[in-house]
């Protein structure tokens, strides 16, 4: 590897843990920040003794010189902090603009897919996309998680994971959802998880994604039923609207 593309991917890799960089810095400044207000609080208590100043700004004049220091190491902490968060603020606001893209685009197709050729061959089509991702994350490879709901295997499309249940037990969660989703306006995709009996993904994913009333209206669970790779009849779910990372934009 070249000078220039390692210095080239040491920026690209810079920019890209930005954030990460940032906070550790911070976290970092403001240790370094106590222990120099610590260590300049005798300094500044001996020079207040020797002046023997009166008054309270006297004493912050007499004294305040020490200080100086780790003021400036404060606020750098600080800022570095604040435009951490600035950027994985923005990172999260392009991300559900391209989300939003990208899922209106996905509709207009699947419209125009059941406009031209019909809702049967539509409902093809689906069970058709539904049989590949069996058939590509094959449930010889994976746990086969038991969740006390139901016998039935099933395989949900967006978390990759097999599991026992029962289509009415879903159905029932799907509908309890949209009650919650009524009175509280936003789910989040671990709350489903949650509410059919699979472990919650990682808070980064399941608890950042979700559906908003105002946005999706309703939480629909589309159903496939397949044959797994190992003869198993396999019930496939999926969402007819996929969770999004701005589901707590109540606007």
């Amino acid at each position: 590897m070249s000078l220039n593309q390692f210095f080239g991917n040491l920026k690209t890799g810079a920019e890209l843990h930005s954030p990460e960089i940032l906070t550790g810095i911070g976290i970092g400044g403001w240790i370094v920040t106590t222990v120099l207000a610590i260590s300049a609080t005798p300094k500044a208590m001996k020079q207040i003794e020797k002046d023997k100043p009166k008054g309270f700004w006297a004493k912050i004049k007499s004294g305040g010189k020490y200080y100086i220091l780790p003021l400036i190491t404060g606020a750098a902490s600080s800022a570095c902090i604040v435009k951490a968060q600035t950027i994985n603020s923005g990172r999260v606001a392009t991300l559900a603009a391209a989300y939003a893209v990208s899922e209106t685009a996905l509709k207009d197709r699947i419209e125009k897919t059941v406009e031209t050729v019909g809702e049967k061959k539509e409902r093809e089509i689906r069970d058709k996309i539904a049989e590949e991702k069996v058939k590509k994350d094959p449930v010889e490879s994976k746990q086969v998680i038991v969740t006390g709901k139901g016998k039935t295997l099933c395989y949900d499309v967006v978390s990759k994971r097999y599991f026992e249940s029962d289509i009415d037990k879903i159905r029932r969660a799907e509908n309890l959802l949209n009650q919650r989703l009524l009175r509280e306006m936003y789910i989040s995709l671990n709350d489903f998880y949650d509410e059919i009996g699979l472990e919650k993904l990682d808070p980064c994913v399941g608890d950042e994604l979700g559906w908003n009333a105002n946005i999706h209206g309703f939480i629909e669970i589309d159903y496939s039923s397949q044959l797994a790779t190992d003869g198993t009849p396999c019930l496939v779910i999926s969402f007819n609207v996929g969770p999004r990372c701005d589901y707590r934009n109540l606007h």
